[in-house]
């Protein structure tokens, strides 16, 4: 089997590490295999490939889609390093309100599987980081969410000595307690 699936302290977000057969001409992995996949509890359709490029110190989200367009992903880190965060935002999970964060990194090449029903955010630990990820449905632009990064009924431990940068959208997210829980799973 070329994945090793891990689940987290909330059950429903895996941390997949596949294996990488490397030598020195470099290495190959197989970075997503359906079957595999929906054997190990991840049986998602996904719809939407997407690539992202951020600077040092910077961090994105903590961002959701409410419904009907909410999405799962499946991030990787394929250049630099992150803490890629999923903060539950299911009104009737026994986990609402709490967070999986995991080191993902062009080094470790694990990918992190993070079901619809929560916000998801990652800072930038290295010069620059690109991240690759999947999702379960198209951006619908009426239906972009958020939750404050910092908010404390949360408590994320960003480990970060740094000031992030944010874009003013971030900026003002609304704490989970304020978000509308009738657009939520």
């Amino acid at each position: 089997m070329p994945f090793e699936f891990e689940k987290q302290k909330i059950k429903d977000v895996i941390l997949v590490k596949p294996k990488v057969f490397g030598d020195n001409r470099g290495f190959f992995m197989e970075s997503y295999k359906k079957s595999e996949f929906a054997q190990n509890g991840i049986d998602v359709e996904f719809n939407q490939d997407n690539h992202s490029k951020s600077s040092a110190k910077v961090l994105r989200g903590l961002h959701y889609q409410a419904n009907p367009h909410a999405q799962a992903k499946l991030v990787r880190c394929v250049k630099g390093r992150i803490y890629d965060v999923a903060v539950d935002i299911r009104p009737k999970s026994e986990t609402f309100g709490q967070y999986v964060k995991v080191e993902l990194s062009e080094e470790n090449k694990q990918m992190l599987f993070i079901p619809a029903g929560f916000a998801h955010g990652f800072v930038v630990l290295s010069e620059e980081a690109e991240l690759l990820y999947k999702a379960s449905g198209e951006y619908a632009p009426q239906a972009d969410r958020g939750v404050f990064w910092q908010d404390e009924d949360i408590n994320i431990d960003w480990e970060i000595d740094f000031e992030p940068i944010l874009s003013e959208k971030d900026k003002v997210q609304p704490k989970l307690k304020d978000i509308n829980k009738e657009e939520l799973r």
